[in-house]
């Protein structure tokens, strides 16, 4: 029976590269607030003697992050987005919650006309309304990692990694024979 050891290795480090760099990418571009996100990027490995798999997993808030979402009023920030608020199908109050949290986090509050500074409540509101209409930017915070792994380790380092793996079998039954 093969082995697919070198495989494997190859597959390990194709999923590690893609974990390490998303957690990068969520620190670099400012979407890093609690490290929920970050802490929940997970990639796990199913192996058999003739084949190996590897699914990645994050909190669900991790794709619109990634991917971006479409405004109500507006697609500019996320044309290609598959995602769209008040498409009705998302779960009701779900952004104001986040935001409400983020604000409160932040100590991040709007002024009025008069310089007094709005309630955390009416400045979530206003943040909540403006993305609601206008849509989130995709930061493709996983995407970019994902697509650069793929190209190194499994178009080029796999096919060589099969091959070690057939070689070694070869060797083995070869020498096994004799």
């Amino acid at each position: 029976m093969l082995k697919l050891e070198k495989v494997n290795k190859t597959i390990q480090m194709f999923r590690d590269y893609v974990i390490r760099e998303a957690k990068d990418n969520l620190k670099r571009t400012g979407h890093n607030n609690t490290s929920s996100l970050a802490n929940s990027l997970k990639g796990e490995i199913v192996t058999d003697d003739n084949y190996a798999i590897v699914g990645f997993t994050m909190n669900d808030y991790g794709t619109f992050v990634d991917l971006g979402v479409k405004g109500k009023t507006s697609s500019n920030k996320a044309p290609n987005s598959p995602y769209k608020f008040g498409s009705g199908t998302g779960k009701k109050g779900g952004l104001t919650q986040g935001i409400n949290k983020w604000v409160k986090q932040k100590g991040f509050q709007f002024r009025d006309k008069r310089g007094r500074f709005l309630s955390y409540d009416s400045t979530a509101y206003l943040i909540t309304r403006s993305i609601f209409h206008k849509g989130i930017k995709p930061s493709l915070f996983f995407t970019k990692p994902f697509e650069a792994g793929y190209k190194k380790y499994i178009d080029i380092d796999l096919i060589k990694a099969f091959g070690q793996d057939v070689e070694t079998m070869v060797d083995y039954n070869l020498k096994d024979k004799k």
